[in-house]
């Protein structure tokens, strides 16, 4: 919890933001009220609702958030752990809103990184509709292993396996996933 109290709208939102996606990410939004973010962020629990809105307002605002800080890693080159960090927060965040019921595709107004995927994908595919399940498939590959992570490495005797072998079998599949089925015509 941050000792510093944000003033002016900006700076409000920066915070609040920032508790909703940690707290978001811990716990759920189901399991986060209001009152937990202003506290965690240092403001009135009013501002959040002045400046953001309801909580399904709120879990869509995150959601872009986060989308936007980890385009902001990738198009800075930002070091892998980073990327890393950002990436499993923001699929701890889509998972948990998910399985609480939120429609996180709906709330997100703004998903780069999948564009980005996609148009890197697309030139391989005759079919953009091939393509899309190409990127989907993928995200759900990345998105399983990490919520599945400790379940996974127990369940198949994978518990020490290092991390960057995981990441190497991870991407290959990646890879594979990404490839057309059919010959290009």
């Amino acid at each position: 919890m941050t000792t510093d109290v944000p003033v002016g709208r900006d700076q409000v939102v920066a915070a609040v933001l920032e508790a909703a996606a940690d707290l978001f990410a811990a716990r759920g939004p189901a399991a986060t009220s209001i009152r937990d973010i202003a506290a965690r962020s240092n403001v009135n629990h009013g501002l959040v609702f002045r400046h953001i809105g309801s909580k399904e307002q709120l879990v869509g605002a995150v959601l872009d958030r986060l989308g936007q800080q980890l385009t902001e890693l990738l198009d800075t080159g930002a070091p892998a752990d980073q990327l890393e960090a950002a990436m499993d927060r923001q699929a701890r965040v889509v998972a948990r809103a998910l399985l609480d019921g939120y429609p996180a595709g709906e709330l997100q107004s703004g998903f780069p990184n999948v564009v980005r995927a996609l148009d890197v994908v697309r030139p391989r595919y005759d079919d953009d509709t091939e393509a899309r399940l190409a990127v989907a498939n993928v995200i759900a590959l990345q998105l399983g292993w990490r919520l599945l992570d400790t379940f996974l490495r127990s369940a198949l005797d994978l518990g020490e396996l290092p991390e960057e072998r995981l990441r190497q079998s991870i991407a290959a599949a990646a890879g594979l996933l990404t490839e057309p089925t059919k010959p290009r015509h």
